[in-house]
């Protein structure tokens, strides 16, 4: 029987090496990239609509952003940007348009409802629950202290 050390020591020798520079290198480039391409969306919008006010330019370039990603996904782009760019794809909201859409190609064979519905936010699902419950939770944390002012 091994001890905890000698367990330890076997199983360092014997994991792969982890490239983490080039690693980093690709998912900072990608995601920077992503990043960028937002960012032309934006200022694409603001040229032609002037007018538009930042939280409008803020909502269409999220549309638009999350489009890119669900249709790159359903061509089957985005899982080799991930393989190359590793986490610089999912961090941006097009790392989010991936999450729902690829359960839901995955399981289509299943039918509409019980393939594509069901599983459409077996990933992103949990995040979104997550995220309403905590913006539950600071806005309860905001009342209490103008009340209490």
């Amino acid at each position: 029987m091994l001890s905890r050390t000698e367990y330890l020591k076997l199983d360092k020798e014997s994991a792969p090496k982890s490239k983490e520079l080039p690693t980093l290198f690709f998912a900072f480039l990608v995601g920077g990239i992503i990043c960028m391409i937002g960012q032309g969306v934006s200022d694409i919008f603001k040229l032609i609509v002037p007018t538009a006010d930042e939280k409008l330019v803020g909502q269409v370039t999220s549309a638009v952003m999350i489009f890119l990603g669900a249709f790159l996904t359903g061509i089957g782009v985005y899982d080799n940007i991930g393989r190359f760019a590793g986490g610089g794809s999912i961090i941006p909201i097009t790392g989010f348009a991936n999450s729902v859409v690829s359960p839901a190609m995955e399981y289509r064979s299943e039918g509409v409802v019980f393939g594509v519905m069901c599983k459409m936010f077996v990933i992103a699902g949990p995040i979104i629950v997550s995220g309403v419950t905590a913006s539950i939770g600071v806005g309860f944390i905001y009342w209490l202290i103008g009340v209490l002012q």
